[in-house]
């Protein structure tokens, strides 16, 4: 197989697509997982003006957009058993299922929440058959909250109302909600709190589903698992840190951290460049390998190699975007990465592509009251205090 260093270092724009009108941070993109869409994978991508753009991930074409959010989106999930079928998550309480098939801005599913809340991220898990989203916190409460995702024959049926929720183990934000890749049951969960909790949702009560709880000591920006059989969590932290944990370890008198860094930034030498942020992370199942990508003001991503003994670069993809890289997603099939940033770009890269148009857009700012709602990175190199 190849190795990764080269395929990154192969990578070349194939499509870009611009998005026309007012300047767009593309903050979360998906693509579509099923069998029946491996020839022709959708891509979905949530934007910071309360839009949601559905597109053919070869041509990049537009396929569908899903417009007039009362608030701002949290994420965007294509169910893994169907490509029609998209979920996204609102700050005004509320988590909706599209069938993109329909020509219709009406949601098929609509999931509520409590009066209160208000959603900041979700996830769905791999059966298709839970969803759960983590609030902000208001006075003194913070929720997990979950529901039955399956669809009900009558779609014009009432908002659905919770499961159930768990209320104890965070103490501020939930701004990250992972479910397991191939068991249902196990969801990861972080906070501004620093904590990285995993559960176990079979469980009756979640002071028996949560099994693990690991500290970050800063805001959690990014979970993700890793590992053989996916017994690692790893997360990011909104002061550019990185926490890596073994779960093997739980019952043992073995430390279940692998790694834990400060500051990113502080670490990782990179020739003639930078690094200004971290976007997220990447285990590569094949190589076994687990990646952090980040980037540069200017628009430039690095792929960053996680090992127990420390990070170290991979390589570095310039040309692309000119400014911040907001999101990433990765495809394993074909080695390809689509990107989305706060040049209101998304971006297809393809082994040895030859992109057709070489025009790169400008650097787009966006009115203050947008960016104050969404992710900002810390650009400073001090670290935060425990």
């Amino acid at each position: 197989m190849e190795k990764i260093e080269e395929q990154f270092a192969n990578l070349r724009i194939a499509k870009r697509c611009a998005l026309n009108g007012d300047p767009t941070y593309l903050l979360d993109i998906d693509v579509s997982k099923s069998v029946e869409a491996e020839s022709n994978h959708l891509v979905a991508v949530s934007c910071s003006n309360k839009s949601i753009k559905v597109y053919n991930r070869e041509t990049l074409h537009l396929l569908r957009e899903y417009s007039g959010h009362p608030g701002l989106l949290n994420g965007v999930r294509f169910a893994h058993t169907s490509e029609n079928m998209l979920f996204s998550a609102c700050s005004d309480g509320t988590i909706k299922c599209w069938d993109i098939r329909l020509a219709t801005q009406e949601a098929v599913q609509s999931f509520s929440g409590y009066p209160s809340n208000v959603f900041i991220s979700f996830d769905i898990n791999c059966s298709d058959l839970i969803v759960c989203a983590g609030t902000e916190k208001v006075e003194e409460d913070t929720f997990m909250v979950f529901w039955d995702a399956r669809s009900n024959t009558n779609y014009a049926c009432a908002a659905k109302e919770p499961l159930g929720t768990y209320s104890e183990t965070h103490n501020d934000d939930i701004t990250k909600i992972c479910f397991h890749p191939i068991k249902p049951n196990l969801v990861v969960s972080g906070s501004t709190d620093g904590l990285v909790n995993v559960f176990d949702i079979n469980k009756e009560n979640e002071d028996d589903a949560l099994i693990a709880t690991c500290n970050s000591n800063s805001s959690v920006s990014f979970i993700g698992w890793s590992g053989k059989d996916y017994k690692q969590v790893y997360c990011m932290t909104h002061t550019e840190g990185f926490c890596w944990w073994d779960l093997t370890q739980i019952d043992t008198e073995e430390p279940m951290t692998l790694l834990q860094i400060l500051d990113v930034r502080e670490v990782v030498f990179i020739e003639n460049s930078n690094l200004n942020y971290l976007i997220g992370g990447l285990y590569h199942e094949k190589a076994d390998k687990l990646f952090v990508v980040g980037g540069t003001a200017m628009g430039n991503i690095h792929l960053i190699n996680c090992g127990i003994d420390g990070l170290s670069l991979v390589g570095t993809l310039h040309g692309g975007h000119s400014a911040t890289v907001r999101s990433f997603y990765w495809n394993m099939t074909d080695d390809s990465l689509l990107t989305g940033g706060e040049d209101a770009q998304l971006l297809l890269w393809k082994p040895g592509a030859v992109e057709r148009s070489l025009v790169k857009k400008a650097s787009m700012k966006i009115a203050s009251s947008v960016q104050q709602q969404v992710r900002v990175h810390s650009t400073s190199l001090k670290r935060k205090k425990k």
